[in-house]
């Protein structure tokens, strides 16, 4: 299977980075002040935790997380709907030699951490952690 030229494996460049911060910035600031006429938009507060960025900048795939995680798919519908015009507004804010296309995802890295803090909190887990009382502390200080 050959690799693209764009795969080294090694993660986003500095660019990718920097831009999809940017890109970041303007669509929660496009959704923060309303400007999307959209019922569903205007009736929910939206976060925008991360953009991630093609290699060559013209797709920026934009996770976002209705507050409280509620209605996530009228939410994402809407920002379907929307795709049109928040593009245009990416490129009047952004300096790019193109607009980027924009796809929306549901961030679920909000539920991998509650996930995660779960199992830590499990007794299975905190039964490792912690020390048998009597543990004798003088094999850590040879």
């Amino acid at each position: 299977m050959a690799k693209s030229r764009f795969d080294t494996g090694a993660g986003p460049s500095q660019r990718q980075l920097r831009v999809g911060e940017a890109v970041r910035h303007a669509i929660a600031e496009i959704l923060a002040r309303g400007e999307v006429m959209d019922e569903v938009l205007a009736s929910h507060v939206i976060t925008v935790p991360e953009v991630r960025m093609s290699p060559d900048l013209k797709l920026a795939t934009v996770f976002v997380m209705p507050l409280g995680g509620q209605d996530t798919k009228p939410v994402l519908a809407a920002l379907e709907r929307n795709r049109r015009f928040l593009r245009g507004e990416l490129a009047r804010r952004i300096n790019l030699k193109f607009a980027p296309d924009v796809r929306f995802r549901l961030d679920e890295s909000f539920d991998e951490a509650r996930r995660i803090d779960t199992l830590l909190q499990s007794d299975k887990v905190r039964r490792d952690i912690v020390r048998p009382e009597g543990a004798d502390d003088s094999d850590d200080e040879a």
